[in-house]
C-alpha cells in the first residue's frame, strides 16, 4: 500500500516538472510540435495516433500532474485501512491518464477515447463507497455526461466530410463553412455537459458521493475542466451567435451556483457549487473573446480548488465523516494548520490581493468593465462575484467562530502527517502561482485604465459580499441562521432552482407512472385474466375432472361393465 502511492507520486511529480520546463520553452520559442504515429495502413486507410504539444497543452499537463501527485500522496493516509485501496489508486491514475490523453489530442477520435474514459472511470469512482446514494449519483453523472458523448460522436461523423478528424487543421474552415458549423455547436454542447453548465448542472453536486481525494482531482484539473479545455481549443471557429449562446448559459450558471452555495450546509457541496460558479466565469470570459484569460483562470483556480478539497477532506476525516458545516465551530483551535490552508484558499477564491486568484479574477472583471456588452451581463458577473465572497466568508465564519457548535470531538487534531505534507506542497503555489503565471503567459503585461468607480467596483462587491455572508452565517443555539428564516426560498435556491428534481424526478415521473398503469391494466388486468390465469383455470378444471375418474376408478369400472352388458343385451334382442 505504501509503495504504490510513492511510485505514482514520484512519476507524477517528475512528469509535472518536465512538462513545465518544455511548456516554458515552447512558449518562449512560439513552438508547436505535432507527432503522428502510424500504426498500420490498409490500402488507402491508415490508423494513426496524433499528439499535439504546444505551450497550452504542456502547461495544463504540468498542473494536472502536480495536483495528481499531491492527491495520491494525500490519499495514502486519507484512504488508510480501505480494503480496496490498490483499486482506488489504479482508478485515480487511470483517471489522470485519460485526462492527459484528452489534453494532447488534436484528433476527435483520440479525444473521444479520453473523454469516454473520464466518464467511465468517474462512474467507478463515484460509486466507490457502494451505497444507494452513491449508485444514484453515479448513474446521474454517467447519463448526463452521455449527452455530451453523443454530441461528440455526431461531430466525429460530421467531420467525415473533410476526410479526417484532425480538427486542428480545419478550425478556420469550420468558422467560414455554415454547413460545418454544426460541429462547433456540438462541441459546445459536449463541453457544457462535461462542465455542468445549465441545464446539465445537477450531476456536479451529486458526484460529491466520491471519496474526497477524487473530488479534489475532479473539481480542480480533470473531469469538469475537460469541457472548458475543449471549448478553449475550438474557440477560434465559433460564430458570434454561438458565443452569445455560451455567454448566456455560462453567466446564468455562475449566478445560480453562487446563489445556491449561500444556502447549502454540506461542506463538499458548497465547494462543488463554488467550482460550478468558477467554470461559468471561465466560459463567460471565453465567450467575450479572451480565451487566454480563461485558460489563465483555469490554471490558478485548479491549484487553490484542489487544496480547498484536501482541507475539507481533512475536516471530514477528523470529524468522523461529518460534512455539515454547522459542526465545524472553532475547529481552528485543534486544527490550526489545516484551517490556515483552508482560509488562504478561500481568500484566493475571493480574489483578495495578492493571492493567486486575485491576478486572474480581478483581471477578468476589469476586462468585462472595459469590454462592455450589456447591463445584464455586466451586473450578472459582478453580483456573482459578490455571491462568491458571500459564501466564502460564511464558510470561514462557520469554521472559525463558535464553540464546536453541537458536537465535541476529542479526536480533532492536525496529526495527519502525510495529509499535511500533501497539502503543504500546494500552498506555495496557491500564494505565488498567480503572479508567476501572469508574467509567463502574458509577455506584454495587461494594463487596463478605467475610471475610479469601475476600478473600485471589484473591491466594492468583495466588501459587500463579505458583509452579506457574515450576516447570513450568524449562528448560535438560541436562533436559526438567517438562511433558514425563509425556508421555501432557501430550498429553491439551495436546490439549484429545482434542477435536480427536473433532471431526475421530472424525467422519470411520467414514464414510471405510465409503466405502473400499464402494469396494473395489462399485466395484472386483461392480460392476466385472458392469459396465464385463464389457461391455468381451464387446465385446472380439466385436471380435476380427470382426477375424479382417477380417484373413483373401481366404481367406474363396475359401472362401465354394467353399461357394456346392458348395451350388449340391447343389441342382442
Amino acid at each position: 500500500m505504501f509503495s504504490i502511492c510513492f511510485v505514482y507520486f514520484f512519476f507524477f511529480i517528475f512528469s509535472s516538472f518536465l512538462s513545465l520546463i518544455f511548456g516554458f520553452l515552447f512558449l518562449s520559442w512560439g513552438y508547436t510540435l505535432i507527432l503522428e504515429v502510424n500504426f498500420f495502413s490498409i490500402q488507402s486507410c491508415s490508423v494513426e495516433m496524433v499528439i499535439l504539444f504546444d505551450w497550452m497543452s504542456l502547461m495544463f499537463m504540468s498542473v494536472v500532474f502536480f495536483i495528481s501527485s499531491m492527491v495520491v500522496y494525500y490519499s495514502n493516509e486519507y484512504m488508510h485501512g480501505d480494503l480496496s485501496f490498490d483499486r482506488f489508486i489504479v482508478l485515480v491514475c487511470l483517471f489522470v491518464f485519460c485526462m492527459i490523453l484528452l489534453i494532447i489530442s488534436p484528433n476527435l477520435i483520440s479525444i473521444l477515447l479520453g473523454w469516454d474514459g473520464l466518464g467511465l472511470v468517474s462512474y467507478c469512482l463515484v460509486v466507490y463507497y457502494q451505497n444507494l446514494k452513491s449508485f444514484n449519483a453515479g448513474m446521474l453523472t454517467a447519463l448526463t455526461n452521455r449527452i455530451g458523448d453523443v454530441a461528440l460522436l455526431i461531430s466525429i461523423g460530421w467531420m467525415v466530410n473533410y476526410g479526417g478528424w484532425n480538427f486542428i487543421y480545419w478550425l478556420d474552415v469550420l468558422k467560414e463553412d455554415y454547413v460545418m458549423s454544426i460541429v462547433s455547436w456540438l462541441v459546445v454542447l459536449a463541453g457544457m455537459t462535461k462542465s455542468a453548465q445549465i441545464p446539465f448542472s445537477s450531476w456536479l453536486p451529486a458526484a460529491m458521493a466520491a471519496p474526497t481525494p477524487v473530488s479534489s482531482l475532479v473539481h480542480s484539473s480533470t473531469l469538469v475542466t475537460a469541457g472548458v479545455y475543449l471549448i478553449i481549443r475550438f474557440n477560434s471557429c465559433f460564430s458570434e451567435w454561438l458565443f452569445y449562446f455560451l455567454l448566456f448559459f455560462s453567466s446564468l450558471t455562475m449566478f445560480m451556483a453562487g446563489l445556491g452555495a449561500n444556502f447549502e450546509h454540506d461542506l463538499k457541496k458548497i465547494i462543488a457549487l463554488s467550482t460550478l460558479s468558477q467554470l461559468g466565469l471561465m466560459l463567460g470570459i471565453l465567450s467575450l473573446g479572451s480565451y487566454k484569460l480563461a485558460f489563465f483562470h483555469l490554471l490558478t483556480h485548479a491549484l487553490f480548488k484542489a487544496l480547498l478539497f484536501m482541507c475539507s477532506g481533512n475536516f471530514i476525516h477528523n470529524l468522523l465523516d461529518c460534512q455539515d458545516i454547522r459542526y465545524l465551530g472553532s475547529i481552528v483551535i485543534n486544527m490550526p494548520l489545516t484551517c490556515c490552508f483552508f482560509n488562504i484558499c478561500n481568500l484566493a477564491l475571493c480574489g483578495i490581493p495578492f493571492l493567486s486568484g486575485f491576478y486572474s479574477k480581478d483581471l477578468l472583471l476589469e476586462v468585462i468593465s472595459m469590454d462592455y456588452l450589456n447591463l445584464f451581463i455586466y451586473f450578472l458577473f459582478f453580483i456573482s462575484t459578490g455571491l462568491t465572497v458571500s459564501y466564502t466568508f460564511r464558510l470561514i465564519y462557520y469554521s472559525m467562530v463558535g464553540n464546536c457548535n453541537f458536537l465535541s470531538f476529542s479526536s480533532v487534531n492536525d496529526e495527519g502527517y502525510l495529509m499535511l505534507k500533501g497539502m503543504s506542497g500546494l500552498i506555495f503555489l496557491v500564494i505565488f502561482s498567480g503572479s508567476f503565471l501572469m508574467w509567463v503567459l502574458f509577455p506584454t503585461p495587461y494594463f487596463i485604465c478605467l475610471p475610479f468607480v469601475f476600478k473600485f467596483m471589484a473591491f466594492l462587491v468583495t466588501l459587500l459580499g463579505g458583509f452579506i455572508g457574515y450576516e447570513m452565517a450568524k449562528f448560535n443555539l438560541s436562533r436559526f441562521p438567517s438562511s433558514l428564516k425563509f425556508l421555501n426560498s432557501s430550498y429553491f435556491f439551495g436546490l439549484m432552482w429545482n434542477m435536480p428534481f427536473i433532471s431526475t424526478h421530472g424525467l422519470i415521473y411520467y414514464p414510471l407512472m405510465s409503466g405502473g398503469e400499464v402494469y396494473k391494466v395489462v399485466d395484472q388486468g386483461w392480460s392476466e385474466y385472458f392469459g396465464s390465469n385463464y389457461l391455468f383455470s381451464v387446465l385446472k378444471s380439466n385436471s380435476s375432472f380427470l382426477l375424479f375418474f382417477h380417484y373413483n376408478n373401481f366404481k367406474l369400472f363396475l359401472l362401465l361393465m354394467v353399461l357394456v352388458v346392458i348395451l350388449f343385451l340391447m343389441f342382442m334382442f
